[in-house]
């Protein structure tokens, strides 16, 4: 069943789009008045100049890898990043961890871990579902490549961007 929506009756001057256009130019006469007073900066200087300080703290940005205090990596190959991307950016491929060493009990490292930053959509879905904390948002926001082959990082490059987070990780937890 089709529900009629009435639509309200226009006075002549919203007819005409007199006060919107009126409206309109009054901001665009605010704008050239507060620029030609110095109140407002129209460019930013890119290189110089970044918005780092004024970046809000809910921005998302590049996703990165994290390693603890000692150096040790965080991410139990676990998949669930891969699994929940929706670009499916991110790839991995886990190895066993031999018994014989002293983290054994952890069973599965990432051999392989890569994003394709052309594809991320910088959503953060990897950094929430990721058990251990491994995989983080940097706020970065330039990230160039010359060719498509640079802008898939691997494993080494996520490492080398995120640094190091302190911090409880279970994976390294002996009483697990």
């Amino acid at each position: 069943m089709a529900l009629a929506v009435q639509r309200p009756k226009l006075t002549l001057s919203e007819k005409l789009y007199l006060p919107a256009i009126a409206a309109g130019l009054l901001i665009t006469f605010r704008h050239f008045v507060n620029r030609l007073a110095g109140r407002t900066k129209v460019t930013m200087q890119y290189p110089e100049e970044k918005w780092d300080e004024s970046l809000p703290e809910w921005y998302r940005g590049a996703p990165t890898l994290v390693a603890d205090e000692w150096g040790r990596e965080r991410c139990v190959a676990c998949q669930l990043c891969e699994f929940i991307c929706p670009p499916r950016a991110i790839t991995i491929k886990p190895e066993e961890i031999p018994a014989a060493e002293r983290w054994g009990k952890v069973e599965k490292r990432p051999k392989e871990f890569d994003i394709d930053m052309i594809r991320c959509i910088y959503c953060g879905l990897c950094q929430e579902v990721c058990p251990e904390q491994a995989i983080f948002l940097k706020k970065d926001y330039s990230i160039t490549g010359y060719s498509r082959a640079e802008m898939n990082h691997c494993k080494a490059k996520l490492y080398e961007l995120g640094g190091v987070m302190p911090g409880l990780v279970n994976k390294w937890n002996e009483k697990k």
